[in-house]
C-alpha cells in the first residue's frame, strides 16, 4: 500500500471549499442589498412622480367670480405613464366637495402635513394596493378661503416588475460574481500552497542519505515545519549512523568468535577417539558453518540494504570486476577441483561497485557449493538489447520443482539443497542489488543436463 496516498482530504480542496463559501454568503449578502435598494429606489421614484403630478395639478387650480376652476395638466398623468403601465386614480375636493375624480378614493389625514406640503400614503383600493401622495392649497374664492386637497394614486404592480427585474439582475450579477470568486479562490488556494509543495518537493529530490537541514525561503507559518522536519532528519541521521557502526562491529564481534570455535572445533575432531564423538564434531562444525554463513549473509544483506538507499554512480567495466571476483572465489572452488571458465565481452554499466560484487559472489558461491566435484561453472558476459547480462552456469542439481521467484525469497531454499550448509540468502541479496541498479536476476534450469542457468541482467551505461 502507498502510504504517501492515504490522508483525511486536501487542505487546496477544503482551502477552496472555504473561500467558496465565504464568496457565496457574499454573494447572498450583496443580492439582498441590491434587492432593497433597488426596491426602494422604485418606490422613491414613484413617490417623485406622484409629487409631481400632485403639485402640477394643484398648481392649476384657480378663482374665477368666487369659484374654484380646475383644468388637468395632461402633463401630470403623462409623467406617472412613463415609469410604468400602473393605473392611475385622482381626487381633488375644496372644502369637501368633490371638485373631480374618484368620490371613493381615500385620502391622506394625516394631521402634521402642512399646506403645500406632499404627504404619502399606502392603502388597499379596488383590491390593489395603490399609492398616494396628497397635497393641500389654500385658495381665496372671492373673500373666503378655500381648502383644496389634491389626491394623486397609482397601482403598484409596474413598480414591484421594476423592482423584480432588477433582482433577478442582481441576481444573475452575484451568480456571476460567485463563479468567479470560486475560480480565483481555487487559484488562490494553489497560490497558497505553492510553498509547501516547493518544500516537498526539495525533499523528495534529495537522496535517501541526504539528511542535511533544508534551507529554503518559506512564509513564517512554515517555519516550525521546517524546523521539526530539520530536527528529524538530525535524528535520523545519527540513528542511521549508530545502525552502520552496529553492523561494522557485529560482523566483527559475530564471525571472529564462530571463527575461533570453527578451529577448536577441527582440532578436537582430529584428536577424537570414538566415531560416536567424531560425529558428534561433525555437527558441530556444521552447526558452526551454518551460523557463521548466516551471521555474515545477514550483516551483508542489511550492508545491500544500507548501500542501496545511497547507491553509488560510477562506470563499472564488468569485465574487471567479473575477472576479480573469479580470482577471489578460486580457492573455495579449488576445494572441490572446479574450474571457472570466463568469457567476458568489454562492456560498463553505471553502479556500486562493491554492491555488484557482493552479487556476483553470491551467484558464484552458490554456484560453486551445489557443483558436484571435478567440474566447470561458466561466466560469460554478452550485451543483449541494450543490457548487460551475466550468464553463470552449472552442472549441479538445478533448481528442481520450485519456482525460480519463490528461491530469491528471503530464507527460502529449494527442496533440493536442504543436505547443503545454506542461509537463503544469497539470491535474495543478489536480486536486491541488480533490482536497485535497475535490472533483474533470471533464473532457469539449464536446457541440456543438469544445472542451473542464473542470469545477471543490468542495463548498459
Amino acid at each position: 500500500m502507498n502510504d504517501t496516498r492515504r490522508g483525511t482530504g486536501s487542505i487546496g480542496r477544503r482551502l477552496t471549499l472555504y473561500l467558496a463559501i465565504v464568496a457565496a454568503l457574499l454573494s447572498l449578502l450583496s443580492w439582498g442589498i441590491v434587492t432593497g435598494f433597488a426596491r426602494q429606489a422604485a418606490e422613491k421614484t414613484q413617490d417623485n412622480v406622484l409629487s409631481a403630478a400632485a403639485t402640477a395639478i394643484a398648481e392649476t387650480l384657480r378663482s374665477e367670480q368666487g369659484e374654484v376652476w380646475l383644468e388637468l395638466p395632461y402633463s401630470a398623468f403623462s409623467m406617472l405613464g412613463a415609469i410604468s403601465e400602473d393605473r392611475v386614480f385622482y381626487r381633488i375636493t375644496a372644502n369637501g366637495a368633490l371638485l373631480t375624480g374618484y368620490e371613493d378614493l381615500p385620502v391622506s389625514t394625516d394631521p402634521s402635513i402642512r399646506a403645500g406640503e406632499v404627504g404619502f400614503a399606502t392603502s388597499a383600493y379596488r383590491g390593489e394596493a395603490l399609492r398616494m401622495a396628497t397635497v393641500s392649497r389654500r385658495i381665496l374664492a372671492g373673500n373666503r378661503p378655500v381648502q383644496v386637497i389634491v389626491t394623486v394614486g397609482q397601482t403598484r404592480e409596474g413598480i414591484a416588475e421594476i423592482a423584480r427585474d432588477l433582482s433577478r439582475q442582481a441576481g444573475f450579477l452575484s451568480i456571476a460574481f460567485f463563479l468567479i470568486a470560486v475560480v480565483l479562490s481555487f487559484f488562490a488556494a494553489r497560490a497558497s500552497l505553492r510553498p509547501l509543495n516547493e518544500i516537498a518537493k526539495a525533499v523528495s529530490r534529495r537522496g535517501p542519505s541526504d539528511l542535511r537541514p533544508l534551507r529554503r525561503p518559506a512564509p513564517r507559518e512554515l517555519a516550525p515545519l521546517i524546523a521539526a522536519l530539520n530536527r528529524f532528519m538530525d535524528r535520523l541521521g545519527q540513528s542511521i549512523r549508530r545502525s552502520e557502526d552496529f553492523i561494522v562491529e557485529a560482523a566483527h564481534r559475530v564471525r571472529t568468535p564462530l571463527a575461533t570455535v570453527r578451529v577448536h572445533a577441527d582440532l578436537a575432531l582430529r584428536n577424537a577417539q570414538s566415531e560416536a564423538e567424531r560425529d558428534r564434531l561433525r555437527q558441530m562444525i556444521r552447526a558452526i558453518d551454518e551460523s557463521s554463513r548466516s551471521a555474515g549473509q545477514l550483516l551483508d544483506h542489511a550492508t545491500v540494504a544500507f548501500r542501496s538507499d545511497d547507491l553509488l554512480k560510477d562506470q563499472i567495466s564488468l569485465r574487471d570486476l567479473a575477472k576479480q571476483t573469479v580470482i577471489s572465489m578460486t580457492p573455495t572452488a579449488s576445494m572441490k577441483d572446479i574450474e571457472i571458465d570466463l568469457e567476458a565481452e568489454a562492456l560498463c554499466v553505471e553502479g556500486d561497485a562493491v554492491l555488484l560484487d557482493n552479487a556476483l559472489r553470491n551467484i558464484l558461491d552458490n554456484a560453486i557449493k551445489y557443483s558436484p566435484e571435478d567440474t566447470t561453472i561458466e561466466m560469460r558476459i554478452t550485451a543483449q538489447n541494450g543490457e548487460a547480462h551475466i550468464i553463470v552456469t552449472d552442472q549441479g542439481a538445478g533448481l528442481g520443482d520450485d519456482p525460480p521467484e519463490m528461491l530469491t525469497q528471503r530464507f527460502k531454499r529449494g527442496r533440493n539443497a536442504e543436505n547443503i550448509v545454506g542461509s537463503g540468502l544469497g539470491l535474495t541479496i543478489a536480486a536486491d542489488v541488480l533490482f536497485a541498479h535497475g535490472g533483474r536476476l533470471e533464473l532457469r534450469n539449464k536446457a541440456e543436463g543438469n544445472g542451473v542457468c542464473a542470469s545477471l541482467v543490468l542495463p548498459l551505461a
